[in-house]
């Protein structure tokens, strides 16, 4: 049986927030605390993957993201309860 997850790559370039790329690192450690052994990559394709396609689901869930005020986030930067998880490749500067 061919999975969704093995098929063949396409990059990608998004450019978001500062907080939205940390909360990104925080679901990855989140699922490194529950046993899984994950990429951001597979996070963003989990989350698109299953997402609502119903027109009305998009238009909340847009609506929803741009009332986040801009500290929204800032309580889970500093999740010590997480593992801390080392991204393969080059260790990226945090600029």
């Amino acid at each position: 049986m061919d999975l969704l997850w093995q098929q063949p790559r396409r990059n990608t370039l998004v450019s978001w927030p500062h907080d939205i790329n940390q909360r990104l690192d925080i679901l990855v450690r989140a699922a490194a605390a529950a046993g899984e052994q994950t990429s951001r990559s597979q996070i963003l394709a989990a989350l698109v993957a299953t997402a609502e396609t119903a027109p009305e689901a998009i238009a909340e869930l847009l609506h929803a993201y741009r009332r986040l005020t801009a500290d929204a986030l800032t309580a889970d930067n500093e999740r010590t309860d997480l593992p801390t998880v080392r991204a393969p490749g080059p260790t990226r500067s945090s600029t």
